[in-house]
């Protein structure tokens, strides 16, 4: 019997009956609509696709996808897909999470994930800022912001993401920016081919309580002199006229900003994600904020965790004669066992 031909999808098939209820303006709207319109793109059925979020304006993003997904409990998003990666090997699983709900209480469950390279992607929506509760700072709030919940000022040193997954040795790891449509599905479908945990940061603007977190990397007069677009092969240059370039330091570690016109080409550093040390990757995380990395900056290979629990699997159902039924009778019965008896007769 010949297989029936797939359906081709569209934008339209991956927009639910929703109301998209977020304050007008907000970055998300654009963040949901590239990922509606890149999905088609994967040819893969709709309910095949999962997406879990956790709690925060993020965490609405399961209701306006036509697929399967799941609004869970704060911070554990990465939890909850990891068990339904482990099961259902077959889907594609997406987390929608943002810097408070990942990073504060859900800190635990994104670094065990990332560690593991269990095969879903991540996508971390950052604002700085508490959005969902009006306005108190969050772990990626720069230090002395005032906020209403710290009205002196936060005595916090921020968290960088993208240093904290490859402190997890993240095989994937990126960034991106809301307005950028362009760019931000580029990176998507990098993540979607990814076998394995792929962790993608996306700089989005809350114009109602942290409005221009970002402004200097979104404005077209300034952008230029502030990112750094990586492209893997190329030699790494920007400034509105490439003018800039990064070099290795004459003395320490790191990486340093040059001047491409008195720079010899070969002492340029060419971008590479595939390095397996994630010492690279990390220094170009720690760049001065005013030059500002956005592109795929790792993505390298290791065996998964879902792949491998898989094979566990496997190979016990094999070497075993017994049906899960006698297992577990067997199991039950096995080593230590004891008798208890009433009251009466201790």
């Amino acid at each position: 019997m010949p297989e029936p031909t797939p359906i081709k999808l569209t934008t339209k098939d991956f927009k639910s009956d929703q109301e998209v209820r977020w304050c007008p303006g907000c970055g998300d709207y654009a963040i949901l609509a590239a990922v509606q319109q890149f999905m088609p793109e994967l040819n893969i059925p709709r309910e095949n696709t999962v997406f879990i979020s956790g709690i925060g304006c993020s965490s609405r993003f399961p209701y306006y996808m036509n697929t399967y997904g799941m609004h869970s409990i704060h911070g554990r998003a990465p939890a909850i897909a990891t068990g339904l990666a482990v099961t259902r090997p077959d889907l594609s699983i997406w987390v929608v999470t943002g810097d408070g709900d990942a990073l504060s209480i859900g800190g635990n469950h994104l670094i065990h994930a990332l560690r593991r390279n269990i095969n879903l992607k991540i996508l971390l929506f950052n604002n700085r800022i508490y959005g969902l509760t009006k306005g108190q700072y969050s772990p990626t709030s720069e230090t002395g912001k005032i906020t209403k919940s710290t009205p002196t000022g936060s005595a916090d040193a921020p968290f960088n993401p993208l240093s904290l997954a490859l402190g997890a040795e993240a095989t994937f790891i990126a960034r991106t920016i809301d307005s950028d449509r362009k760019h931000l599905q580029t990176v998507l479908r990098a993540a979607a081919q990814h076998h394995g945990t792929a962790f993608v940061e996306i700089y989005q603007n809350c114009n109602i309580f942290n409005d221009g977190a970002f402004e200097p990397l979104k404005n077209p007069d300034t952008r230029d002199n502030h990112l750094i677009r990586l492209e893997h092969g190329k030699p790494i240059t920007f400034g509105p006229d490439n003018q800039h370039c990064l070099t290795r330091p004459p003395h320490g570690l790191g990486l340093h900003t040059s001047n491409t016109t008195t720079t010899p080409p070969h002492d340029i550093i060419t971008h590479d994600t595939t390095i397996t040390d994630p010492t690279y990757a990390y220094a170009l995380t720690r760049l001065p904020e005013h030059h500002t990395p956005i592109g795929i900056l790792r993505q390298t290979t290791r065996p998964t965790y879902d792949t491998t629990v898989q094979q566990q699997i496997t190979t016990a159902t094999n070497t075993t004669t017994h049906t899960p039924e006698q297992q577990l009778t067997n199991l039950l019965h096995t080593g230590d066992t004891w008798t208890i008896r009433p009251l009466a007769e201790a």
